[in-house]
C-alpha cells in the first residue's frame, strides 16, 4: 500500500517552524536592520567589503535567531550552566594566556581567535535565571548573596582586561535578572543614590579631580582620561577629545531634517573617528537629522517595550528573568552608545546594535533575540494548547 498520503510535504514541515513568531518583534527587527544597512552603506561605503559583511553578518545573525527560536525554553535554560562554566574558563584562559591589541588583553586563540567576554553577555543573565528558577517560590537571602557572587566573578575577570563597556554590559544585564527575581527596593536605592551623589561630586569637582598628577585608584588611565575628557573634550581637541567633540558637531550639523543620504560632510570626509563602528550614530545623526533619529530611538524604545511584554506575558520564572534581560541589554547597548557619541556619557566602546560594525556583537544579538523569540512562541503555542483542549 502507497504511503505517499502519511508523508507530510515540505511546506506542511515549514510551516509549523514559523507558528508561534511575534511578529511585532520581527517587524522592529527588519526596520532597525533596514535602518543599519542604510547607515552602513553610507558610512562604510570606502571601507571595502564592509556593507557586504554587515549584510552577511545580519543574515548569519538571522539564522542563529530563527533555529533558537525553534529550541524551547526549558532546554534553552539547561544550556545556562555549561555556557557559564565556559565563558568563565575561556576570562581565565585570557588572563594567563590572551592576545593583547592596543593595550588589552581580551582575546584567546583556540583555533581560532575570540572574545570570551561577549559570551557571558548571554551566559551570565542566562545563569541568574535559570538559578532563580529553580529556587522559585522558596527564595531567600542567601541566594541573592550567591546571584551576587556569579555576577561579580565574571565582571571583575572582564574588568581585569580591561573592558569597561562589557563588563558594564554585563553588570546590567545580571542586575535586571536579580532585581526581577525580587529584590527588594531597600537593597536597591542606596547604592543608586550614593552612585548619583558620586556623579554631582565628580562633575562639580570636576577640574580639580583631572589635574595632573593626581590619581584615580579605582580607574585606570585610560578611564580617568576618558571621564576628564567627557567632563571637557576641549582639554585636548586634537588628541583625547577628537571623538566626543566631531561627534557632537556631526550630530548636530545634520539639523531636523540631515544632510541627506550619502551626504554627510564629517563623515565623507573623515572627520568621525570609527565611523562604521562605536560612532555610526554620528554618522546617522548627520545624514539623517533629528528625524532620523527620532525613527531609530522609537525602533529601540519598541523593541524594548517589546521585550518587557513578552517578559510579562511569560509562562515560566526563567523565562521572564531572561525576556527582562534581553530588554535590559537592548537599553544599555542603545541609551550607552547615543550618550557617549552625544557627549553626555564617557567613551566605552559599546556598539550600537543592528548599526555597527562587528561580527561577534552581532551574532550574539541573534542569540539574545532568538532566546527572546523562543519565549515569546511558548507563551503562543501554550494558548494554542489550551483553547483546543477546551
Amino acid at each position: 500500500m502507497s504511503t505517499e498520503f502519511d508523508k507530510p510535504s515540505l511546506l506542511q514541515r515549514i510551516v509549523p517552524m514559523f507558528l508561534g513568531f511575534d511578529w511585532v518583534l520581527l517587524l522592529l527587527i527588519a526596520l532597525l536592520s533596514g535602518l543599519g544597512l542604510l547607515a552602513m552603506y553610507s558610512a562604510g561605503y570606502d571601507h571595502g567589503t564592509r556593507f557586504i559583511d554587515h549584510g552577511r553578518n545580519m543574515l548569519l545573525a538571522a539564522a542563529i535567531l530563527f533555529v533558537v527560536a525553534q529550541v524551547p525554553p526549558q532546554k534553552i535554560m539547561f544550556a545556562a550552566v555549561p555556557l557559564y562554566g565556559l565563558g568563565i574558563a575561556l576570562l581565565i584562559a585570557v588572563l594567563v594566556f590572551g592576545i593583547t591589541k592596543k593595550g588589552a588583553q581580551r582575546w584567546v586563540n583556540v583555533g581560532v581567535v575570540i572574545q570570551p567576554s561577549e559570551l557571558l553577555k548571554i551566559a551570565m543573565p542566562l545563569m541568574l535565571a535559570w538559578w532563580f528558577q529553580r529556587r522559585e517560590g522558596a527564595t531567600r537571602v542567601s541566594d541573592f548573596v550567591v546571584a551576587f557572587g556569579l555576577l561579580a566573578l565574571p565582571t571583575a575577570l572582564i574588568l581585569k582586561q580591561p573592558d569597561l563597556g562589557t563588563a558594564l554590559l554585563v553588570l546590567a544585564s545580571g542586575l535586571a535578572v536579580i532585581f526581577f527575581a525580587g529584590l527588594s527596593w531597600k537593597l536597591v536605592l542606596p547604592p543608586v543614590l550614593l552612585a548619583a551623589v558620586g556623579i554631582v561630586l565628580l562633575i562639580w569637582n570636576g577640574d580639580t579631580l583631572c589635574m595632573d598628577g593626581i590619581s584615580w585608584y579605582f580607574l585606570h588611565d585610560y578611564q580617568r582620561t576618558r571621564v576628564c575628557t567627557l567632563l571637557d573634550p576641549m582639554r585636548d581637541p586634537l588628541g583625547k577629545g577628537f571623538h566626543i567633540i566631531q561627534g557632537m558637531i556631526a550630530i548636530g550639523s545634520g539639523g531636523i531634517w540631515g544632510k541627506g543620504f550619502m551626504a554627510g560632510t564629517q563623515t565623507h570626509l573623515e572627520f568621525i573617528p570609527e565611523r562604521t563602528t562605536d560612532f555610526i550614530f554620528a554618522a546617522f545623526s548627520e545624514e539623517f537629522g533629528l528625524v532620523g533619529n527620532l525613527v531609530l530611538i522609537t525602533g529601540f524604545v519598541l523593541l524594548v517595550w517589546r521585550a518587557l511584554a513578552i517578559a510579562l506575558q511569560a509562562t515560566t520564572l526563567f523565562g521572564r528573568l531572561m525576556a527582562a534581560a534581553v530588554a535590559v541589554i537592548f537599553f544599555t547597548y542603545a541609551f550607552v552608545n547615543m550618550g557617549m557619541v552625544s557627549g553626555i556619557l564617557p567613551v566605552v566602546g559599546l556598539p550600537l546594535p543592528f548599526l555597527s560594525y562587528g561580527g561577534t556583537a552581532m551574532v550574539t544579538l541573534g542569540l539574545a533575540l532568538g532566546i527572546l523569540m523562543s519565549i515569546a512562541r511558548a507563551q503562543h503555542l501554550a494558548r494554542r494548547t489550551a483553547q483546543r483542549s477546551v
